[in-house]
């Protein structure tokens, strides 16, 4: 082969994993930032969700959640740009948040009312609260304000007693919102003709570490063992291939594994390494962050469906993963691992090159971050840009222009 003609095909995959200029993820940020305060967030609040490309019309998914991340989201932009413009819209999303929490009901008192909806349906979905909770235990260090906190708080708190399992370590992840049921022997993620296992009905669920931000809002001893406890059954159950096969999203039958469930459990791992500086948690985490190195294509993209064998499905592009993945690595790069540092720049510069620019003809997408949500609905092809794309967007370039 001509050399010439080699190297020009090596340029572009050389040019992904160049560090992408601070001058170009300010511009990303600040843009990110004011399209998910004055596009995702609604006037009264919560984010958006899930823009139907197709129809231009939005659902809601999992709002509790979706919301909380694009708070963490603005936060975190506005400590890089300084711009605190979207400060008032996180915050009227913070309220809205906090009116999910139940009152009234005579067992779920103190829980919240966190909808997962779509497939699922009318369901309480324990991750759809703690996934959402960053933001709000942020949102209360920023502002001063701990009520967004304290409605996470005992939300957590009312989980912790009456969701978790001693003596497997894992807690339930669905509550009927109406008769305060918690799902024990069913769910509607799997056939209702099946007979569920335990793990299929309940997991570790560490995800958005709700424990460990409990415990530095309230200093509470129980908080943190009680999230320490949870990373130990993470260490413990984790599979050889560095993810956790035994827990839906993922299929240990079919090999399939979820992009976002895993980068969330291994962020938790390393929340309880900063907590105590034991190396089992790290040396957890670091398995997920090495397997997940195999994902991306040569240009930086991570697709929504990947497999145990190395296999992918490229139907759908998960920017959420692509950014998320970079948070991870940006953490153990911090930490004095280089073997990340190519990973890094290649995810910051497909994430900035893939963001909708401000003179696209959709006002709905100006300023997102690129994520293509395949679904077939009734015989209907959907595509969905998911507005956590942009919040992990956000969160992802904040860390990675930090000096």
């Amino acid at each position: 082969m001509n050399k010439a003609f080699f190297v020009l095909l090596l340029l572009p995959v050389a040019l992904a994993a160049q560090p992408v200029r601070r001058d170009s993820t300010l511009q990303a940020l600040l843009l990110g930032s004011q399209y998910a305060a004055s596009v995702l967030l609604r006037p009264e609040g919560p984010s958006r969700c899930d823009y139907d490309w197709s129809s231009g019309q939005w659902r809601d998914y999992e709002p509790a959640w979706h919301t909380g991340q694009v708070i963490w989201g603005i936060l975190e932009a506005q400590k890089i740009t300084g711009d605190t413009s979207a400060l008032p819209a996180a915050r009227r999303a913070g309220d809205w948040w906090k009116t999910l929490e139940i009152k009234d009901h005579p067992t779920l008192a103190g829980f919240l009312r966190a909808i997962h909806g779509a497939e699922v349906g009318e369901l309480i979905n324990f991750t759809t609260l703690a996934d959402g909770t960053p933001g709000l235990f942020e949102l209360s260090r920023v502002t001063g304000d701990r009520s967004y906190a304290d409605v996470a708080t005992r939300a957590g708190d009312w989980a912790m007693q009456h969701l978790f399992i001693p003596e497997t370590g894992l807690m339930y992840d669905l509550v009927d919102p109406a008769t305060g049921e918690i799902l024990k022997d069913h769910s509607p993620h799997f056939q209702k003709e099946k007979e569920l296992s335990i793990n299929e009905v309940a997991r570790p669920n560490t995800e958005g570490f709700l424990y460990a931000d409990m415990y530095r809002h309230t200093s509470e001893q129980r908080y943190l063992d009680f999230f320490l406890r949870q990373c130990d059954t993470l260490v413990a159950r984790q599979s050889p291939n560095g993810f956790w096969m035994d827990f839906h999203p993922n299929k240990a039958e079919t090999g399939r594994i979820h992009p976002r469930f895993n980068l969330w459990l291994a962020e938790s791992l390393l929340v309880a390494f900063e907590l105590t500086q034991n190396e089992r948690y790290r040396e957890a985490a670091l398995r997920t962050a090495r397997a997940v190195q195999r994902w991306p294509t040569k240009d930086g993209q991570i697709y929504y469906t990947n497999y145990a064998d190395g296999r992918r499905d490229a139907s759908s592009i998960c920017g959420s993963a692509v950014a998320f993945a970079g948070i991870v690595w940006l953490k153990f790069r911090k930490m004095g691992y280089a073997e990340f540092d190519r990973d890094i720049d290649r995810a910051a510069r497909w994430v900035v090159q893939n963001q909708f620019p401000l003179n696209h003809p959709d006002p709905n997408l100006r300023g997102a971050f690129l994520e293509t949500w395949v679904k077939n609905e009734g015989g209907r092809a959907r595509v969905y840009v998911r507005d956590i794309a942009t919040a992990f967007g956000l969160r992802f370039l904040a860390e990675y222009s930090l000096p």
